[in-house]
């Protein structure tokens, strides 16, 4: 049980490593291009990438071709090897932006959050290079009433997820009144119909490849209800007050409670942060489809036995209460900062702390982005000790002249396992050593 916890921590806690999400302002675009070499698992590959983005008014397409080649002139096949590889070279199509009154976007789906986060937060769809989805988000605001929905993957059975959510004293006489006049209530289902979400026993054979389910208990589906009450609204600070509960059906539920604040210092630092106490009964998880989700969903392990989130999840019996905390920062528009980090009460070695930066000023030549995981923290001196409970990631890049970047990207991910259909039944950490050289073009359709 005891080894069973610390995988799960270990996989559910990582947040995939990515730039901070900047689209280009109306009317504009960039258009970027580059070639390097690429060391995958100590193999040399060398690399080209295009990856143009432009937006008119509230309209915004962006495009990612990879290719790697090896020694050999031969195309990498995990580039190429699904229909749905096809469709991520697409990376987005979108209308609007997160929290605009219409917002909708198709492709890479990038730490998407429905409500307040307690059964879908930060969800990624595409966290491995190497298995790129396309999926679909929409969410409408009507004022006095909404909703925000998302289906992960047209390549495959996933994650579905609805929160409809209206502010019934907006259509009575209360409207007016401070505060409570504003008061939120929210209803969610979210479910994963993929055929391995819910298998709990199972292995695959070393000889054959094949994959045997002893215990397949089905799709997971969870069901909740929010409520969430501006406390104060203003161009300079916002205060929310929220509570969450989610019920995973046939399993457990659990109750979230918390404050967030928003601040906006007339332009020059802006910041968010989240405090929330966290109180699960036993088979329970919150925020069960989270970031890393389409990796834990299922693994196949060293010796063949399976490890899945809907085992985790099913042992699960003793209750254990939480607190999470996340703080984002924006200096100046010169750098971004994004920490988190979660314990539950009775694991003291279930620390785990998140950290993600960028730092890319228009005006200075350098660019810099990071960022690290450490999970199964038991104390402060353990926290930035490297070892194998860690994540990193790191690129560092000059521009020599204008529109040149000169970089050097470290990153470790993961790649799939496949089984003798080259389904995937898993995936395996993978390092990536890249320095490129990319050109990225400013364009402009006239638009001030």
């Amino acid at each position: 049980m005891k080894k069973l916890f610390t995988l799960f921590f270990l996989i559910s806690t990582i947040t995939a490593f990515a730039q901070l999400n900047q689209y280009p302002k109306p009317q504009e675009g960039y258009l970027t291009g580059g070639l390097g070499l690429n060391w995958i698992d100590g193999e040399l590959h060398y690399r080209f990438n295009f990856r143009p983005e432009v937006s008119f008014a509230n309209f915004g397409v962006g495009l990612d071709l990879n290719l790697d080649f090896d020694s050999k002139g031969n195309l990498r096949k995990e580039n190429f090897n699904e229909f749905s590889d096809y469709l991520s070279v697409i990376r987005y199509v979108r209308y609007g932006m997160k929290n605009d009154p219409v917002f909708i976007k198709l492709g890479a789906l990038d730490y998407y959050t429905l409500g307040h986060g307690s059964i879908i937060y930060q969800y990624n769809n595409s966290p491995s290079f190497d298995t790129r989805k396309t999926g679909l988000v929409a969410d409408i605001d009507f004022g006095k009433f909404g909703f925000e929905s998302i289906y992960s993957s047209f390549g495959e059975a996933g994650v579905i997820g609805l929160r409809g959510y209206v502010k019934p004293l907006q259509f009575t006489s209360a409207a007016g009144i401070p505060i409570i006049g504003n008061l939120e209530v929210g209803a969610t289902f979210a479910t994963d119909i993929n055929d391995k979400a819910g298998i709990v026993v199972g292995s695959l054979d070393s000889v054959t490849n094949k994959l045997s389910v002893v215990d397949d208990k089905g799709s997971i589906s969870i069901v909740g209800v929010d409520l969430g009450l501006p406390l104060l609204e203003t161009n300079l600070l916002g205060i929310i007050l929220y509570f969450d509960y989610a019920k995973i059906i046939e399993y457990g539920s659990g109750i979230s409670t918390g404050i967030k604040l928003n601040f906006e210092g007339l332009g020059l630092v802006s910041a968010t942060a989240k405090l929330e106490r966290r109180f699960n009964q036993e088979k329970y998880l919150p925020s069960y489809f989270n970031s890393f989700y389409e990796l834990e969903r299922f693994q196949v392990m060293n010796d063949g036995t399976v490890l899945s989130k809907a085992q985790v999840l099913n042992s699960a019996t003793t209750a254990s209460n939480g607190v999470y905390g996340e703080l984002s920062i924006n200096v100046l528009k010169l750098f971004d900062i994004i920490g988190s980090y979660q314990r539950l009460d009775k694991y003291p070695n279930s620390g785990a702390l998140h950290i993600n930066s960028e730092i890319a000023p228009e005006d200075i030549p350098f660019l810099v982005r990071a960022g690290y995981d450490k999970v199964n923290v038991g104390n402060e001196t353990d926290l930035f000790k490297l070892d194998d409970r860690s994540l990193l990631f790191f690129e560092f890049g000059y521009k020599p002249v204008q529109y040149l970047l000169v970089s050097m990207l470290y990153s470790w991910t993961f790649t799939p396992q496949r089984d003798a259909d080259d389904k995937v039944v898993g995936y395996e950490p993978q390092k990536r050593i890249e320095p490129r050289i990319s050109f990225v073009y400013p364009i402009s359709f006239g638009g001030k």
